[in-house]
């Protein structure tokens, strides 16, 4: 049974990289897997949320299996919305039974002996990112009751 594969490609308009780039690289390294490619999902939009029509299609599509394993060229180029929400999108993916594998940074491989690893990682940082978002909103309260201002 031949792996049906997707891609996800994102541009975001502030630095203007190209999706060619990425996806000529995506299409050959598909290519000597031997993947099928059913579709591809570009946005040329900022990553830093997930109101994007492409990658809402892509999470669709998943849902609803229409591929079995999401290639993008680097986790910045699926989402820039920070690691809680992207090891989110990952668990989503794994839920849905898809796999997922980034070309540049190998050790972001759902197949691949790290998986595990690299998942705990992930939440481990993402919990991080939760306490020091917390301890910045309590720090700026603190400073607008210093200040004066009204909540």
């Amino acid at each position: 049974m031949t792996t049906k594969c997707a891609i996800c490609a994102r541009v975001s308009t502030r630095d203007k990289q190209e999706t060619l780039n990425q996806l000529a690289q995506l299409r050959e390294f598909y290519h000597r897997q031997g993947w099928q490619v059913p579709t591809e999902y570009v946005d040329h939009e900022t990553g830093s949320t997930s109101a994007r029509g492409e990658f809402q299609k892509m999470l669709l599509h998943a849902s609803q299996r229409k591929f079995d394993v999401l290639l993008f060229w680097a986790l910045d180029r699926l989402t820039r919305e920070g690691t809680l929400a992207t090891l989110q999108y990952l668990e989503r993916l794994t839920s849905y039974q898809v796999g997922y594998k980034s070309f540049t940074e190998p050790y972001l491989d759902s197949c691949g002996t790290f998986k595990d690893i690299v998942i705990s990682l992930l939440a481990t940082m993402a919990k991080q990112e939760r306490i020091r978002m917390g301890e910045r909103v309590r720090a700026g309260i603190a400073q607008a009751r210093r200040a004066g201002k009204p909540l």
